[in-house]
């Protein structure tokens, strides 16, 4: 899933209108794409990251682990609506536009990390799906990794509406964020697994 959003991510990539001698000029016009989309896959790859490393610590998953990744799955799957809305507002240079266009990544954002919420929470009530090696200090300290998130996307929404371009870096930040906890949450497994379940 996580490739074929990767590959529908890429494909928002087109040839631009250029005439003769004036290629490089149109392809530095379409910055805002290419901007769009590595943050995009920056972010995609690392909820993959997430959710590679989180789902190999489970020894079982039950029904609702399953329903609970089938709307994880569909949350990340919108990503690429906001990236085209993000990379065409950017390009007119609307103000408006532009704010509107960041909200909804954030929402989408925001949406996504509380999918994780969910899921973090659904496990922590059933320790019987975990593997066994894994110890209970590692989930303490992640758990409230997707609430952090969440603060994050919803103060750039409130940010945007006074300044696009606070609301974007904080948007930025959310993303840098997940980055930065999956390095933490991969540390703090590799400790974990020397502990007690």
């Amino acid at each position: 899933m996580f490739a074929i959003l990767i590959t529908i991510l890429v494909l928002e990539f087109h040839i631009p209108d250029y005439q003769p001698g004036h290629l490089l000029a149109a392809l530095l016009a379409q910055w805002p794409l290419i901007l769009s989309y590595v943050f995009s896959y920056f972010y995609v790859g690392t909820l993959w990251l997430f959710h590679h490393d989180y789902f190999n610590m489970l020894q079982r998953i039950d029904r609702n682990v399953n329903m609970l990744n089938l709307l994880m799955l569909f949350s990340i799957t919108l990503l690429d609506y906001p990236m085209s809305l993000v990379a065409d507002a950017l390009t007119t240079g609307n103000r408006q536009d532009m704010q509107t266009a960041f909200i909804v990544y954030d929402l989408v954002a925001l949406f996504i990390s509380a999918t994780f919420y969910f899921m973090y929470a659904y496990l922590h009530h059933h320790q019987d799906l975990k593997k066994p090696g894994i110890s209970m200090a590692f989930y303490t300290a992640i758990k409230f990794d997707p609430v952090r998130s969440v603060t994050i996307y919803g103060l750039a929404i409130v940010a945007t509406f006074w300044s696009v371009w606070l609301g974007a870096i904080l948007l930025a930040g959310g993303i840098i964020f997940h980055f930065l906890a999956y390095l933490r949450m991969s540390r703090q497994l590799e400790q974990a697994k020397g502990g007690t379940a």
